[in-house]
């Protein structure tokens, strides 16, 4: 396999057979299905103890159940938003790797050198903010659950309870803020990819 750069500023792989799906693609194949599964599941779970949080409040519960529900449903919740937004960027990876795969047997195909482009330096942030945002989003969710805990033992007072509901609310934001801008980054790649296929494509018709 060489490296080389094309006129079309587009730096690319030659070889002679159809490269295989890289890392991150074999993973987003894998994984998209289960991370929606998950989503699925999770989703429902925080409704009802969102339902269970108000009939609690309803009936003049006590505040501590309140509250340690509270953090409970927004770890689930998180949980789930972390599922949802993995599972949209897995398939993203997923598009990219049947990009990769297709175009290239496609070339092969025609018994023309199989190029492939190289990872584009949006496809390197992408995965990087994505993995970011997620430990971000599993991490609030834990600490969520770890307040819960603490306040249904009355390790913490409601007042700290709540003003750590307040912190971790900002974090979540962060990570979903991060999750949304590695999406972007993914979309951004898929059409660079589909630009220099659409270049590849043209040569291979001058090849004909």
């Amino acid at each position: 396999m060489t490296t080389v750069t094309k006129s079309t500023d587009f730096k690319v792989e030659v070889t002679d057979k159809v490269p295989d799906y890289n890392a991150a693609q074999r993973i987003g194949r894998r994984l998209w299905a289960p991370m929606w599964l998950m989503a699925i599941m999770a989703f429902p779970i925080a409704l009802i103890i969102g339902a269970a949080r108000a009939n609690e409040i309803a009936n003049g519960g006590s505040e501590a159940t309140v509250s340690s529900l509270l953090h409970v449903q927004a770890g689930i919740m998180f949980i789930g938003f972390a599922a949802v937004l993995a599972a949209i960027s897995f398939a993203i990876a997923r598009i990219l790797g049947a990009f990769r795969k297709g175009g290239g047997e496609i070339q092969e195909s025609l018994g023309a050198d199989v190029v492939t482009l190289r990872m584009p330096p949006t496809a390197r942030v992408f995965m990087m903010g994505m993995m970011i945002a997620m430990v971000t989003l599993i991490v609030a969710s834990i600490v969520h659950f770890a307040w819960a805990a603490s306040v249904s033992t009355g390790s913490v007072t409601l007042v700290e309870s709540e003003l750590a509901f307040v912190v971790l609310e900002a974090v979540r934001r962060l990570g979903v803020a991060l999750y949304l801008v590695a999406i972007t980054f993914g979309l951004a790649t898929i059409t660079r990819v589909l630009r220099f296929q659409a270049i590849r494509v043209r040569e291979l018709a001058q090849l004909t």
